[in-house]
């Protein structure tokens, strides 16, 4: 069942992301009226709950644990990367990145420790936004996901797949199964509380929160994808502080 969902969703982004490619450096954004009320509802959750919970968290929580759940995470999702980087016919990266997951996993007890990165073993992450990239998929349209934030088409499938794919995910019994979900929204509440200043930037100091994440996104996306063909143009005049409505 999982592979025939598999298959129909990436058959469907290739047919979506192709007829929607942005080859001129522009922002596609068709859905812009959905998406802009996607974004108020994810600020309204910031707002009201993920913003006090972070700062709980932080506030209480010493650092030390913090990082040992944020390398729990991040060691919980190396069997995605093993998976895409393998997929992106990326063989060295994925079996390095196999390596990392074991040798986290037994001397970094469970993955609290992050013995990989003292040896200095870089992480190859990844996920499978990216595989489609790989295999020629085109971005897309921005999507503004709820509770997830800004993304594309193409990105927005991939996570999909990508939570398909997840090996705790399917093969771990109930409830352990649930327990990279907890790490990861845990780990976000931590990211969330360590840069408290930028997100507030973007959020509630712009005149226009939306276009600037919109913005921050895309060109921090396709700079991570090495897509120089949809790099976003960005007016050298605009200023994400300034009143939209000052000369009304």
């Amino acid at each position: 069942m999982r592979s025939i969902v598999l298959t129909f969703v990436v058959s469907t982004t290739l047919t979506a992301c192709a007829k929607t490619d942005v080859t001129s450096g522009g922002i596609h954004d068709p859905n812009e009226a959905a998406n802009r009320r996607i974004h108020a509802f994810n600020k309204r959750v910031d707002t009201i709950l993920l913003s006090p919970a972070s700062n709980g968290y932080g506030t209480i929580i010493p650092r030390p644990v913090r990082t040992g759940v944020s390398n729990f995470a991040d060691n919980l999702s190396l069997p995605n990367d093993v998976i895409n980087n393998t997929l992106q016919g990326k063989l060295p990266q994925a079996g390095s990145s196999l390596f990392r997951f074991v040798l986290n996993s037994t001397f970094g007890v469970g993955g609290l420790f992050d013995p990989a990165s003292a040896a200095g073993m870089e992480r190859h992450d990844t996920d499978f936004g990216e595989t489609l990239h790989v295999w020629g998929a085109g971005e897309g349209a921005y999507t503004e996901m709820p509770f997830f934030g800004p993304s594309t088409t193409r990105d927005a499938y991939g996570f999909a797949v990508d939570v398909i794919l997840d090996p705790f995910f399917v093969v771990v019994r109930e409830p352990t199964r649930y327990i990279g979900g907890v790490a990861y929204v845990v780990n976000k509440m931590g990211d969330r509380y360590d840069y408290d200043a930028t997100v507030d930037s973007i959020l509630y100091d712009s005149a226009d929160s939306y276009a600037q994440a919109r913005i921050l996104y895309l060109q921090n996306r396709r700079f991570r994808l090495g897509n120089q063909g949809e790099e976003t143009y960005v007016d050298p005049e605009f200023d994400p502080y300034e009143d939209p409505y000052a000369d009304f």
